[in-house]
């Protein structure tokens, strides 16, 4: 390991400090000042119902919702049996129809309910160390470093970049943007390969009471930085990390960018905002997040996995923390453009999952919302062996003439499925995009190829993941 540093940051102060300073802070008042205006006269509140209400609500509608598809495919069902007996007939409408019904259902619930809460502290100062990992970034590096110093952040603000033995000129570019803008930046480099070992390394030299990680492709939006920590510092005292919301930078690339990009800013985003309802969100992500400094280091920093950002989130968790996630803190990334460099990529993180379920079962979590939210993934093998190995040559049947598994029983998972992405599209559009000026690119074939051929290339790539865990096969960064 080798430091290049020119500034040392800040002696922060204690977590119990932290904490104390967090659980002090008032709310913010909002409405009509105390005092004001005729007495007599009372201002409408929308109806408060607590999360855990909303939780009871979201699953009700959930067995609802899968009560009326098991009785509506009844005949699927008995058609199904009379080819290969009720065993197959049950399976093909349970992992085609029932079980993507109730996580779809489960969700739309959720964010039908979901109501943010306000940022509490609008101009947080507490002093972050911003942490980005590279491998080979020399093209990319300079503009990270620049979104960085054009972050409105009203604190201290210590940037480092974890060179993880890059063979070209990620540091000397580095430091060269940093130089020209005037930024404090500290480059930490270490030569064993993986990104955990880089952002461990880095972790030893941060004295800041917030770590905040970036990938070295990423841009910040101006006020991403400030919004995340905002979220953090407005949270409830046990609150360890908030994961940021990332976007789509370079989607008009290809037809591949452009699906990614409705992923991004539908998929992920829907899940993300499910998760952090219930303050369980599962993967504090490596490309934007903040964490609280000791707790990463209490549970021994980033572990040596393939999906480190997902085993550290469930680490953070396993004590009873909340991880939540802010959908105003925006950063952009670039996404793969070819589908081999893709499909490697959607391994890494099925097989990242694995990493952490395998690390802590979702039965070790001790908040029961992060327990069912965190089950939720033991699910999703399920779905993606589904989709590929069922949907996909059903559709390929039904072409040929025989609609044994996509028939009009299947039309039944359809309508909920469009309905959470619309309650996403018209969450994001008021919600974030609108108070950050903001605006969704036409995309109207990328959304229509997203609907019909993303999820094949997704569950395929997802199958090969659980697979090299199963087997054991050597892990790759990228």
């Amino acid at each position: 390991m080798s430091v290049d540093r020119q500034q040392a940051p800040p002696v922060p102060p204690s977590g119990d400090q932290v904490r104390a300073v967090r659980r002090a802070w008032p709310v913010t008042q909002r409405g009509r000042a105390a005092g004001r205006g005729p007495r007599h006269r009372r201002e409408r509140r929308p109806l408060y119902i607590p999360v855990a209400g909303k939780f009871t609500l979201a699953v009700a509608f959930m067995c609802l919702w899968v009560g009326l598809s098991t009785w509506i495919a009844q005949g699927w069902i008995t058609d199904l049996s009379r080819l290969g007996g009720p065993v197959v007939g049950w399976a093909v409408v349970i992992l085609v129809a029932l079980l993507p019904g109730a996580v779809v259902s489960f969700m739309a619930a959720s964010l039908a309910l979901d109501r943010q809460p306000a940022l509490r502290v609008a101009q947080p100062t507490t002093p972050v160390t911003v942490i980005v990992a590279a491998r080979n970034e020399e093209a990319g590096i300079g503009e990270t470093i620049a979104s960085l110093w054009r972050a409105e952040y009203a604190g201290p603000v210590t940037v480092m970049l974890a060179d993880n033995g890059s063979t070209d000129r990620t540091a000397e570019v580095a430091r060269a943007t940093a130089d020209e803008l005037g930024i404090d930046l500290v480059i930490i480099r270490e030569e064993t390969p993986g990104k955990s070992n880089a952002l461990n390394t880095a972790l030893l030299s941060v004295t800041t009471p917030y770590v905040v990680t970036v990938d070295a492709d990423t841009l910040l939006h101006r006020e991403a930085l400030s919004r995340l920590v905002s979220r953090l510092e407005s949270a409830p005292g046990d609150t360890v990390a908030v994961a940021g919301t990332v976007l789509v930078r370079n989607s008009r690339t290809n037809l591949l960018a452009r699906m990614q990009e409705w992923d991004y800013y539908l998929g992920i985003a829907a899940v993300k905002r499910m998760q952090g309802l219930y303050q369980a969100t599962l993967v504090a992500q490596g490309a934007f997040s903040v964490y609280l400094t000791e707790e990463v280091r209490r549970i021994g920093g980033w572990p040596d996995a393939i999906g480190e950002d997902i085993v550290v989130t469930w680490k953070l968790m396993e004590g009873g923390n909340r991880v939540y996630f802010e959908p105003t803190a925006v950063a952009f990334t670039d996404v793969p453009v070819k589908v081999t460099h893709f499909m490697r990529q959607r391994a890494r993180w099925a097989r990242g999952m694995f990493e952490g379920l395998r690390a802590v079962p979702p039965w070790r979590q001790q908040r029961p919302l992060t327990r069912f939210v965190a089950g939720i993934d033991l699910f999703i093998p399920f779905l993606d062996i589904g989709y590929a190995l069922i949907w996909l040559p059903g559709i390929l049947l039904f072409a040929l003439g025989f609609p044994l598994v996509v028939s009009a029983w299947t039309l039944v998972v359809f309508p909920m499925t469009l309905l959470v992405y619309g309650l996403v599209r018209t969450y994001q559009s008021k919600h974030v995009f609108g108070p950050l000026g903001l605006r969704v690119r036409r995309n109207r074939f990328g959304y229509a190829a997203f609907l019909l051929l993303y999820q094949a290339l997704c569950s395929t790539a997802s199958l090969a993941g659980y697979a090299q865990f199963l087997a054991g096969t050597r892990r790759r960064w990228k």
